[in-house]
């Protein structure tokens, strides 16, 4: 028995000497940005590229996100279907109340209910980002600022000082000459490293004119976020959010 926990103990060591090292390593302090004109134009380019009129006409869009919830936006209406695991949530996403089911049967406890409402309510805020973050760029609590980044690049950074589920995080986005994000630095509270960088590839043209990507990669890694099955479609044959309305 005392072997083992010696065994237990040096590999407890080993994880946490390698989690310092990536975090001396990879760790990246927030840049300083400048506010002005020149991030102002920057911010409208990006919404330019992503056509974000065309993704302000989109009705209703569908999509599996990269932590393999399923999802239906019903943009018009501000209503979300949440699918994840033996779980479905019918969610009126401006007071987030709605209706639960857990292996297809309702969930009529209060408290039970509300806690899946929560839940999904957080998991629509954080996927329904990760589909287009551009187009918030100009939300109420949001900052635009310009900075160069230690490697030289120069980028726009965006700060959530208020709204979500996280506010205070930021994002340095790096685009092309068209505006188009090519990738962003993140700093954001539930990770405790700083400046990981995502790639935006793999873009997709939706039916609308509206543009979305569908493959980040970890910068460094061999590991891809996916978005997966996007569809959209002008109205529902059968409503999903009848229970709810």
């Amino acid at each position: 028995m005392k072997k083992l926990f010696k065994i237990i103990g040096i590999i407890l060591l080993i994880i946490i000497v390698l989690l310092g090292v990536a975090f001396f390593t990879f760790n990246e302090k927030l840049p300083v940005g400048i506010k002005g004109e020149k991030a102002e134009i920057l911010a409208q380019k990006m919404l330019q590229a992503v056509n974000k009129s065309a993704w302000d006409s989109t009705p209703i869009i569908s999509w599996t996100s990269r932590a393999g919830n399923t999802l239906i936006w019903d943009k018009s209406r501000n209503l979300a279907q949440v699918e994840w695991k033996n779980n479905k949530v019918l969610l009126n996403i401006a007071n987030i109340s709605g209706k639960a089911w857990t292996n297809q049967t309702e969930v009529t406890d209060p408290k039970q209910a509300q806690d899946l409402i929560q839940k999904a309510y957080k998991f629509f805020i954080n996927d329904a980002f990760w589909l287009n973050p551009v187009v918030k760029i100009f939300d109420d609590g949001v900052e635009r600022s310009t900075v160069t980044l230690p490697d030289g690049r120069e980028g726009l950074m965006v700060s959530y000082k208020s709204g979500g589920v996280t506010p205070g995080d930021s994002y340095v986005w790096l685009i092309d000459e068209t505006g188009l994000p090519i990738a962003w630095k993140i700093w954001v509270k539930i990770l405790p490293i700083g400046g990981l960088e995502f790639s935006w590839d793999d873009w997709m043209t939706l039916p609308t004119g509206a543009k979305v990507s569908t493959a980040h990669k970890v910068k460094g890694t061999n590991s891809v976020i996916p978005i997966m099955n996007i569809k959209t479609v002008s109205h529902f044959e059968t409503d999903p959010f009848l229970p709810i309305l």
